[in-house]
């Protein structure tokens, strides 16, 4: 029998990650928990924008294009105030969209080490 279901944390995933590209977020990468025990959801997506406004920018292209595209709203969005790093929940996926500096500071990617991480190429 053929299986149809649609996975709807890759249809997500998918969502924010064209959102991104079209306002041009760089250094898009994706880690996938999917076989860590405990992990805090199933994927983080990792951006970053140019500026606290481009940062600002991503976020609210991600929010739009997610409820219009699939109708599905984030659990909670925090650090929009000063745009430095946002964190958007969508429960199995969570979204970090930061400034290069915060980024390279808190190194996301380097305390997930054991997740498979996975860089979306970009044409910026």
């Amino acid at each position: 029998m053929l299986d149809l279901k649609i996975d709807s944390k890759k249809v997500l995933l998918s969502n924010i990650i064209n959102a991104v590209d079209n306002l041009k977020g760089q250094d898009v990468k994706v880690l996938d928990f999917t076989n860590i025990d405990n992990a805090p959801c199933r994927y983080f997506v990792i951006c970053n924008g140019t500026s606290s406004t481009h940062v600002r920018a991503l976020v609210t292209a991600i929010n739009k294009g997610c409820r219009k595209s699939i109708n599905q709203r984030p659990y909670d969005i925090e650090g929009q105030e000063n745009a430095q790093w946002v964190l958007i929940d969508y429960i199995d996926v969570v979204v970090h969209v930061f400034q290069k500096n915060i980024r390279e500071f808190y190194d996301i990617e380097g305390l997930w080490g054991d997740a498979i991480t996975t860089s979306i190429d970009s044409r910026y």
